[in-house]
């Protein structure tokens, strides 16, 4: 078998993969950085690209007051356990080089903006913020990339519009003053890079893109196609992995210690049925194909503990008419709409953040048929907001199915053909219909929480989260409990090390992303609370790695 020597091995082409592998070879020592499919970026360049990171610099520059106290109270409220992912230990470690990371990236030429007017997930709870904590990559030029461009992964079916995560809800709008604004600002940006000869890249190929120019610009090693197969040790402490590699097995011997950054097990089966919650299918799985959890397999055979497994960074999600997964969230969230279960309930607050919506489609399902459940929504919403890619007020036969946007000249009609029951959907109907004139949710709060806000309608009155649906024609989607990732993984320490069963670090082995357990516990803090962390895991394992090389002989 043909060997290779570096000094480290970081598997998966994510954010974290490339903050790591960056992080060792600033530091001065040789890299490789694999990845298993054709793609560089995995679910990062596939997301709106924010990060959560509390007190951060970029924030603090642009007037956002936060501290280390205060996000460390916000943590204490709203993460239900501080123990093993979510130990103290993890969540100050969090805490203190989250900052240092994103100022080390400034420090290299990575440029950051603030998501400002994004709230935390939490707002209203000690310690949280109404303005946010979330920074995201300012606009790249996708030509420094050269053709490693072309190997970019990229949302499916996502127009190439250079938008930014807290302006983004204003496209919904797109009929309006604000939607108009938006639109004219887009579009004045997308001209201005076309007239310098550039390719604007924002959101999570904004992220991913500078992180990759930056690794190729310090001379990082990168594999493509090239699959881990298993890791290598030598009397319990990690050396290398065995990756396929141009058809071949090559046997990498990493001598600093390799870092595990290959993604969640959302697309695998098999690992859905025995971890998650039930019924699960990857028809609901958003994140990046090639999260099959291959990295946290390879750690379980060699006695590495894991935890979480039955967590999700989900969501609801419709599926499309070409079988391909919408992840719902303004859809959801604006006026003119609400959530039903079988019997024509509603069960949560349709605005609530994702993951809040994924638990509670799971345990309404418990009690009643619950997945799918339907998003009905009325011909104001149709016609005002845009639905996934659909503009408004344009809905072709080809763009419905038994499915996805289901019409109906009424609600009996529009009952009967989703199989909900009609007796129960119109006295669902009319309850909320009269709440929502008055403008309060007396049932679950919709449109109370700054984070409900977010995605909302601020032309609709008394509460821009709520409006009667009453106007038809009617439509019906199926709503799925999907994923953007697993959060479920492996159990590492504070220095990421990733941890054996009987509890003692595995040497030479560290993870960050989803293929470790959440330093959250699977409580989503606020936007970015899945590449934040990821981002500065890894950062702190790329840099207990370089330690480990400056000790050894």
């Amino acid at each position: 078998m043909e060997e290779v020597r570096v000094d480290a091995l970081v598997v998966g082409s994510g954010a974290a993969g490339l903050v790591g592998a960056l992080t060792i070879r600033h530091a001065g020592y040789e890299v490789l950085l694999v990845e298993k499919t054709e793609l560089i970026g995995g679910s990062s360049a596939m997301s709106g690209g924010g990060l959560w990171i509390p007190n951060n610099p970029v924030s603090a520059e642009a007037g956002v007051e936060d501290s280390f106290e205060q996000a460390l109270t916000y943590l204490r409220n709203v993460v239900p356990e501080m123990r093993d992912a979510s130990s103290l230990e993890r969540i100050k470690a969090y805490l203190t080089y989250g900052p240092e990371m994103v100022r080390f990236l400034r420090d290299l030429g990575f440029r950051w903006r603030p998501s400002l007017g994004y709230p935390d997930y939490y707002p209203e709870v000690p310690g949280g913020s109404v303005k946010g904590r979330c920074i995201e990559g300012a606009v790249f030029n996708g030509r420094k990339l050269g053709e490693w461009r072309k190997r970019l992964r990229r949302y499916p079916g996502a127009p190439p519009l250079p938008i930014h995560t807290n302006e983004a809800w204003r496209l919904y709008l797109m009929r309006s003053r604000i939607g108009v604004a938006a639109l004219l600002r887009i579009g004045f940006r997308l001209l201005g890079n076309w007239m310098l000869g550039r390719i604007p890249l924002t959101l999570g190929a904004s992220l991913v893109g500078q992180l990759l120019y930056l690794c190729l610009k310090h001379g990082v090693r990168i594999w493509l196609e090239s699959p881990l197969v298993e890791l290598v040790t030598d009397d319990g402490r990690v050396i290398g992995a065995v990756v396929m590699h141009e058809g071949r097995y090559v046997r990498v011997t990493a001598k600093g210690g390799v870092l595990l950054a290959a993604g969640g097990f959302e697309h695998n089966q098999e690992m859905r049925e025995r971890f998650l919650p039930k019924p699960t299918s990857t028809e609901w799985a958003v994140g990046s194909p090639g999260n099959t959890g291959d990295a946290i397999s390879a750690a379980m055979r060699i006695g590495a503990r894991v935890a979480l497994m039955d967590k999700a960074w989900g969501g609801p999600v419709a599926v499309t008419p070409e079988g391909k997964p919408l992840f719902l969230l303004a859809e959801r969230s604006l006026p003119f709409g609400i959530i039903v279960d079988s019997s024509g309930e509603r069960f949560m607050n349709e605005s609530a953040s994702y993951v809040d919506c994924w638990h509670s489609i799971y345990r309404r399902n418990r009690e009643v048929p619950a997945i799918p459940s339907w998003l009905i929504i009325d011909n104001r919403h149709r016609s005002r907001y845009l639905f996934g890619t659909l503009p408004p007020g344009y809905t072709p036969s080809k763009a419905t199915s038994s499915r996805f946007l289901v019409r109906a000249r009424s609600l009996d009609e529009l009952a009967e053909k989703v199989g909900v029951d009609s007796q129960g959907l119109k006295a669902t109907v009319r309850r909320f219909n009269e709440m929502a004139r008055k403008g309060r949710d007396e049932d679950f709060k919709r449109g109370e929480s700054a984070y409900d806000r977010f995605y909302s309608d601020p032309y609709v009155r008394p509460n821009p989260n709520l409006g009667p649906v009453e106007k038809p024609p009617f439509y019906a989607t199926a709503v799925y409990p999907g994923e953007l990732g697993t959060c479920g993984g492996l159990l590492t320490d504070e220095w990421a090390r990733v941890l054996h069963e009987d509890g003692h670090p595995i040497e030479g082995l560290y993870a960050a992303g989803n293929a470790s357990a959440s330093v959250f516990g699977g409580t989503y803090p606020g936007p970015g609370s899945t590449l934040g962390p990821a981002c500065t895991f890894a950062y702190i394992a790329a840099r207990h790695i370089v330690q480990r090389l400056r000790e050894m002989p």
